[in-house]
């Protein structure tokens, strides 16, 4: 076996622990009705981000009370930033540029003859026996009183394109439909490229070869979940992502290549001359998927490591482990894609709103000092970036936090003109969603453009040197821990003048009856109440 520089899921199991970011389970738990529930409260039980972890379930039973061999890891992708940056072995803040860089400079992997993944192998009628083939693998349900079967939530699917001959890794789920049977959902409408491989096996008349990988070198599951260009590898791209070419190996019974050091690899041959009931499942976009007609993947093989560990993610409602593991990743290549090829250098950020929302429908472009066209510029781009992404985008100014929803509905409220500053795309695909394509017809995106058009006022908050001055009074009074939000100090934003500012210190300074006494001059006979006073161009009295 060739030596490697990157982790497999066991060296990062040990890293997670290491760091405190594991909670060992060691009592028995059903993986039917009790695993994936326990691990959804730190997502949906008011538990900070930073405090989430990752979960080993050392004894899993089922519902007939049978007891499983492999222990279940949950978590361990990116039940956090901090796991996330752990599994890519790099800061956090370097993930987005080594993102960038490793779409741009695939590493293609190494082909070697042994492999961990194929140390126990399991061929044949043996798979149909009870406890055999699927039965084996403690595979959890998702969403107990609702999906009808176990499913993977963390299998990637590695196909292979049969006239490039380049493969194409995702990550969909699998709905368990017996011993040697999985039903496959590669949702069309987001473009996958498992998808096109299918209909051109179709259109062959042949079954499409494909192999599932359960637990792969966390780099190979990062570079599963993303968007990437259909002829790009994300085998490849996940080497670039190590620093170093993946090992891979030749699976048993299809001629397809997957990491050495994976888990699990179940093998064999999707149907394409038949389709069949798949679903309900509780998906990402927070309803659930109630039943669609699909592919399904006769298995073949099944191999894996002799300490084999079964790793499931947290789909479903976001914020989840599913929809961190994109974010982080999709927005520096968002980013990337506005200012590269569209050359929009004003663009700062761009911030995918996961919770509920689930990445794909809320987009907010942070711009430094845009003119109105090329604000409008990079909205139409971001529309454009991905069929699936792009409901609602909203363009918005550097001091507006794109993170916090109070901050985007002030933007909307004062920075922009519905009637000027807003429009619809027409004749967009209804993308992910819980009534699918046929029900919900065309849609549409609505794009604000909700960046400051003039000069404005000051922000209506004490100055900065003020709110530090009492922020460090409210710790020396041993008050709650503060956790600012932006805005959390006032600031110029143009209309604003030198008399207001000399006032404004004359008032700190205790010497506000002065100002008092100035403006007495200032009076006028008649007039109007409510008329300004101020003139941008003007030396204000």
């Amino acid at each position: 076996m060739t030596s490697r520089p990157y982790p497999d899921l066991h060296d990062h199991l040990a890293a997670l622990d290491r760091h405190g970011l594991l909670v060992r389970v060691r009592r028995p738990i059903n993986k039917e009705t009790e695993l994936h529930p326990l691990v959804r409260w730190q997502f949906r039980g008011g538990i900070p981000e930073a405090q989430r972890r990752a979960f080993l379930f050392e004894q899993v039973v089922g519902a007939r009370g049978e007891a499983y061999a492999m222990p279940v890891l949950v978590g361990a992708l990116a039940a956090s930033r901090r796991i996330y940056s752990l599994g890519m072995g790099c800061p956090l803040e370097e993930i987005g540029p080594r993102w960038c860089q490793a779409a741009r400079n695939p590493l293609p992997p190494r082909r070697v003859d042994s492999a961990p993944a194929q140390e126990v192998l399991h061929l044949g009628d043996e798979n149909e026996e009870p406890g055999r083939g699927i039965d084996m693998l403690p595979v959890p349900i998702s969403t107990p009183g609702f999906d009808i079967a176990p499913f993977l939530t963390a299998g990637h699917w590695v196909t292979r394109d049969p006239d490039s001959g380049i493969q194409n890794v995702g990550t969909y789920r699998a709905q368990v439909k017996g011993r040697m049977r999985l039903g496959l959902n590669a949702s069309i409408e987001m473009g996958q490229g498992i998808h096109e491989h299918w209909c051109k096996y179709r259109a062959r008349g042949r079954p499409m070869p494909a192999a599932i990988v359960v637990g792969a070198p966390p780099v190979f599951s990062y570079a599963a979940a993303q968007k990437l260009p259909r002829d790009v590898d994300e085998f490849a791209v996940a080497g670039a992502l190590a620093g170093a070419p993946l090992n891979a190996v030749r699976t048993m019974t299809v001629d397809l290549l997957v990491p050495a050091e994976a888990e699990i690899i179940i093998e064999g041959f999707v149907d394409t001359q038949a389709l069949e009931p798949e679903g309900p499942f509780g998906e990402s976009h927070g309803y659930v998927n109630l039943q669609e007609l699909n592919p399904f993947f006769d298995v073949t093989a099944i191999s894996h490591r002799r300490d084999a560990i079964f790793l499931s993610i947290i789909s479903q409602v976001t914020p989840s482990e599913s929809s961190l593991i994109k974010q982080v990743a999709y927005e520096p290549l968002f980013l990337a894609y506005l200012r590269d090829e569209h050359g929009l250098a004003s663009v700062a950020q761009v911030a995918l709103h996961e919770p509920l929302t689930n990445l794909r429908k809320l987009v907010v472009v942070q711009m430094r000092e845009p003119g109105e066209a090329e604000a409008w510029k990079a909205l139409e781009a971001a529309a454009a970036y991905h069929p699936s992404i792009g409901k609602l985008i909203i363009a918005v100014d550097e001091d507006i936090d794109p993170r916090n929803p109070d901050a985007l509905f002030w933007a909307l409220s004062y920075r922009m003109n519905p009637e000027r500053d807003l429009r619809l795309l027409p004749g967009r695909s209804a993308g992910h969603g819980p009534l699918g394509m046929q029900a919900e017809g065309a849609d549409a995106a609505l794009l604000f453009n909700a960046v400051r058009k003039r000069a404005y006022p000051p922000v209506s908050l004490p100055r900065r040197e003020y709110m530090e001055r009492a922020r460090a009074i409210w710790e020396e009074l041993a008050l709650p821990p503060l956790r600012p939000e932006a805005p959390w100090h006032g600031y110029p934003l143009g209309l604003w003048s030198e008399s207001f500012e000399e006032a404004a210190e004359r008032a700190v300074r205790g010497d506000y009856w002065r100002t008092g006494e100035e403006l007495i001059e200032r009076r006028v006979p008649g007039g109007e109440p409510n008329t300004s006073t101020f003139r941008p161009d003007a030396k204000q009295q």
